[in-house]
């Protein structure tokens, strides 16, 4: 059994359409495998509504596809439905449309421009007249737990020592530590983003394949063979070795 998976998008719709060539080449080698797409398809990049229109077509088609949630599809959608309601996991002197976040960068791609620098009602009332709703439901639809072969496939992590069925969906988007200093084992193999690398980096007892998209580095797509990984390259299969930790 072989699985694939990408990383954070963060709305780049052309390298995620590269990220599923990669994908389909393999395939072609291998066979098929059903594909995870960790989450984060929002927010910093040009192209929110491209990747969100490209993935609800691909599974509209029948395509094995699971997206998952990300920190940045909830701030999406909790905007959406209350602008100035606070979001667990966020600093209190953030926001969505804080540029650091790139909330604006998304509701640019849907026509409205500015969103950092107006009143949050207008820039509500814009949104709610831009973004289709079928997009907002998807991606507060978006599961936030995904179980596969040896890996189960979250957004940001899980916390340790709580089992899988009692994560709360706060710490499966939003959690750093103490998840990423844990050396134990989890059980299954975690594959996760959120926290953003240079390179997708194997570490044994979890996987984490955001390879900084959102900052110009490249969008991350492995193959997972067991608890084993290769990322795919336009040469073939690289082989992840698991490795000490920084």
């Amino acid at each position: 059994m072989h699985l694939y998976a990408i990383g954070d998008i963060h709305g780049h719709l052309g390298l995620l359409s590269a990220a599923h060539d990669l994908i389909a080449a393999d395939m072609a080698r291998h066979g098929p495998g059903q594909v995870v797409h960790v989450g984060d398809l929002a927010d910093r990049g040009p192209d929110s509504r491209g990747v969100i229109d490209f993935l609800i077509r691909g599974l509209a088609e029948g395509r094995d596809w699971v997206v998952l949630k990300g920190n940045h599809d909830r701030m999406f959608t909790r905007f959406m439905a209350a602008p100035h309601e606070p979001e667990p996991g966020l600093r209190a002197e953030l926001s969505w449309l804080h540029p650091r976040l790139g909330g604006a960068d998304t509701l640019a791609s849907y026509g409205v421009a500015n969103a950092a620098d107006r009143p949050v009602a207008k820039v509500h009332a814009d949104a709610v007249a831009a973004v289709p709703q079928a997009h907002v439901d998807f991606l507060a639809a978006r599961p936030t737990l995904h179980r596969a072969g040896e890996a189960v496939f979250v957004h940001a992590g899980i916390r340790p020592g709580v089992a899988l069925e009692d994560q709360t969906e706060t710490d499966l988007v939003w959690i750093r530590e103490p998840f990423l200093s844990h050396t134990e084992s989890f059980g299954p193999l975690i594959v996760h983003g959120h926290t953003a690398l240079d390179q997708a980096a194997h570490y044994g007892n979890r996987l984490n394949i955001d390879s900084s998209a959102a900052y110009g580095g490249p969008l991350s797509a492995v193959v997972i063979e067991g608890r084993e990984a290769a990322l795919l390259t336009r040469s073939g299969r690289r082989k992840l070795w698991p490795a000490k930790r920084p």
